[in-house]
């Protein structure tokens, strides 16, 4: 199929499952497997870009992750420092807008502000939006618009009968990006744990058996692949979309 028939989603999101388990199949450590990971994440931001995809969205460090082993979390906060030093200047040369959405006030300063000069740095690029969600929850993101919403009310500049879910949408994270359209999750595990719950509501979703350290571009555009062959209805029937 030409490129130029083939759908191709404007917003994709990733729940990059499997890395630990890929250590452990080689008798490595789970953090050598989230290092691993990082090839991959450039990986399919390359595809994604080469694509034509507009907005990437990728789940990197969930509020429960806080949970994990220690010594674990805190080489997943090495490696964002890593990536905020070294790739986002790649990001930046080949025109990709960075952003972080999460609750970012429990990172430290340091990666606070190293957060804050990469979304500067890349705040004009309009080639593609990279999105990490760090310290990110979908139920967290939904509760964090009520609050904004509840304090406008409070505030007397809107009324409770001005909120509708156009409102609530505009306060939710990614508001300003395409709408999602494919919700791609590897590692074998069927379910989207607290990711992108607002966004996800028509989005199609893919899931593989591949960890995500052996998530290729192939497999990537296998997936692409799948969403071109989906009928996405929004509700109506298949006939009323066809015509």
């Amino acid at each position: 199929m030409s490129e130029e028939s083939r759908k191709i989603p404007e917003h994709v999101a990733i729940i990059m499952d499997g890395n630990g388990r890929w250590a452990q199949a080689r008798s490595k450590t789970r953090v050598a497997g989230h290092k691993s990971g990082v090839e991959t994440v450039r990986s399919s931001v390359s595809s994604a870009r080469k694509l034509g995809v507009k907005a990437l969205t990728l789940f990197a460090f969930s509020s429960e992750n806080w949970q994990r082993p220690e010594s674990e979390v805190s080489v997943l906060m090495e490696l964002f420092m890593f990536v905020l030093t070294r790739e986002v200047k790649r990001l930046h040369k080949n025109g990709i807008r960075f952003q972080i959405i999460g609750d970012v006030s429990r990172f430290s300063d340091k990666l606070q502000k190293k957060i804050k000069e990469s979304e500067e740095l890349t705040k004009h690029n309009q080639e593609m939006v990279l999105s990490i969600a760090a310290n990110y929850g979908g139920r967290w993101d939904i509760a964090n618009a009520t609050k904004q919403i509840a304090t406008k009310v409070l505030n007397k500049d809107i009324t409770p009968d001005d909120i509708t879910e156009s409102l609530l949408n505009e306060h939710i994270t990614l508001s300003d990006l395409p709408e999602l359209d494919l919700l791609i999750r590897t590692g074998g595990d069927y379910r989207i744990s607290n990711f992108l719950l607002w966004q996800a509501a028509y989005a199609e979703f893919y899931f593989t058996e591949v960890l995500w350290p052996d998530f290729t571009s192939d497999e990537f555009e296998q997936a692409i692949n799948t969403f071109d062959q989906r009928e996405r209805r929004f509700g109506l029937t298949g006939e009323q979309v066809k015509k």
